[in-house]
């Protein structure tokens, strides 16, 4: 396939990887085995997101509601995070990824949280790209801390604007996805990035995310460069 014009390359790409669960029950394996299948997609679309020119992609790796599944799932999903983490860590680093973690990070203890604290500071003059990982992260409650932030800071009602605010978000610094990918089929939002995705293109593909790679990315890119961004204006 080949790859889309640079020109029409999103800036910002986010993906809500979805299908773990079905890809491991379709193949009669535990879902722990597609959660590590789901790892090395990954990996592969990071490397697809340099090879393209996408500067930021952020994925969804772990919601607020995850917490609700069963205990032994939510521990598998842990231990691949840390897994991840210590042994993609070095290469991402050399590949100039900065990281960027969102969520409620100390609601998997200590060790975790402060290992994702050290990942960031290392890897926090890279430039190549810029990788946010959403973890026990949720829509409505990023906008609430906002807000409680913004009210602690002595904002007046006078001061708070949409810009304002947006300075409080988590995600402060980076810039508001271009494109939102869904992949399994599912067609909705999951409280992922609420305030961010308003004017953001939206995909959803059939693709369960243990099969996603640099030629589903590519045809995401593809697609996005097909539609014509008009922001609540008309065509001119």
């Amino acid at each position: 396939m080949s790859e889309p014009s640079i020109s029409a390359v999103p800036r910002h790409v986010a993906i809500i990887m979805d299908g773990n669960g079905r890809w491991a029950k379709a193949r009669g394996l535990p879902r722990v085995a597609g959660h590590r299948e789901g790892a090395k997609a990954v990996r592969r679309t990071i490397e697809a997101a340099i090879d393209l020119g996408v500067r930021y992609l952020t994925l969804f790796a772990f919601s607020s509601e995850n917490w609700q599944r069963p205990a032994d799932e939510v521990a598998d999903l842990t231990f691949l995070m840390k897994h991840y983490l210590r042994s993609e860590l070095a290469e991402l680093h050399e590949k100039g990824v900065k990281l960027v973690v969102i969520g409620e990070r100390e609601r998997f203890g200590n060790t975790l949280a402060e290992e994702l604290d050290a990942a960031e500071s290392k890897t926090r003059a890279n430039t190549k790209l810029t990788l946010v990982m959403a973890i026990s992260y949720g829509g409505r409650a990023e906008i609430v801390a906002a807000a409680r932030r913004a009210i602690a800071a002595g904002l007046t009602p006078k001061e708070l604007t949409e810009q304002s605010f947006t300075g409080f978000l988590s995600t402060v610094g980076v810039p508001d996805p271009d494109l939102l990918i869904r992949t399994s089929g599912e067609q909705r939002i999951s409280n992922f990035l609420l305030w961010q995705i308003a004017y953001a293109e939206i995909l959803f593909t059939p693709t369960l995310w243990p099969d996603f790679g640099a030629t589903e990315f590519a045809a995401a890119l593809e697609n996005y460069a097909t539609r014509e961004r008009r922001f609540g204006a008309r065509p001119v």
